[in-house]
């Protein structure tokens, strides 16, 4: 699985269902991730529109930058998010308070 994957199939497809749509306006905010390393890239999570692309956001609420293997082992429950911060693998910049909610907006 690839980060990819994640943004453009998974959390996108979440994104799609009523119940999540009404998740995701609840957090009422913009994530920028920035995922560094193989398979990387920047995608952008819409949580107001409800949707996820490529490229940077020029005003996110919260940006997150982590590396590429550690986003996979994230988002697969392999490690938690606070550990890797912690670690200085996960590094957010922005609202601190939406990161707390990433569980959320990554794992439904």
């Amino acid at each position: 699985m690839t980060p990819k994957e994640i943004f453009e199939d998974q959390i996108a497809t979440r994104l799609q269902n009523p119940a999540q749509q009404a998740k995701a306006k609840e957090i009422d905010a913009v994530y920028q991730f920035n995922v560094n390393g193989d398979d990387g890239g920047q995608w952008v999570v819409d949580l107001k529109e409800c949707k996820v692309s490529a490229g940077t956001a020029a005003a996110a609420d919260c940006t997150i930058t982590v590396g590429s293997a550690d986003f996979v082992n994230l988002v697969q429950g392999k490690v938690p998010g606070p550990q890797l911060f912690m670690m200085g693998k996960l590094q957010v910049s922005g609202n601190m308070g939406l990161a707390m909610k990433l569980g959320s907006v990554l794992g439904g």
